[in-house]
């Protein structure tokens, strides 16, 4: 039994970054952990991401680009203003403008880039650098 379906989907990335490996499957997929991707995609992070169905959960088959050195998902979630994503970036990210924070928003799953542009707040999810 999984209690963390998005801790089991970064570490899996993690590990096979480690490895060198050119993709890995995540399993179970759900939205959250295919909207964490997207943010990653979108960020260079990953080259892509595609979801099989395999009758059940399904299955995401990440390609991975070799750029992660670390990633993880924030426990607990930590309610984030709008005025004080720079103290959780300091908190998890290695250097300024070095990373990224995915975060859960009004407007979507984000990255705080893109929240510091919208000015909204948010829960923190997860961390990759």
């Amino acid at each position: 039994m999984q209690n963390d379906p998005l801790n089991d989907a970064m570490a899996t990335i993690k590990n096979a970054e480690e490895r060198g490996k050119d993709e890995c499957l995540i399993r179970p997929a759900s939205k959250l952990i295919g909207h964490v991707l997207k943010v990653m995609a979108d960020n260079g992070y990953i080259k892509e991401f595609e979801l099989i169905d395999d009758a059940k959960a399904g299955i995401f088959k990440v390609r991975l680009s070799k750029r992660i050195n670390n990633c993880g998902v924030v426990k607990p979630r930590h309610a984030v203003g709008k005025n004080s994503i720079e103290q959780f970036e300091s908190r998890y990210l290695p250097a300024q403008d070095f990373g990224l924070l995915i975060m859960t928003t009004t407007n979507g799953v984000i990255s705080q880039f893109k929240a510091k542009e919208l000015g909204v707040g948010g829960r923190l999810l997860a961390y990759v650098y």
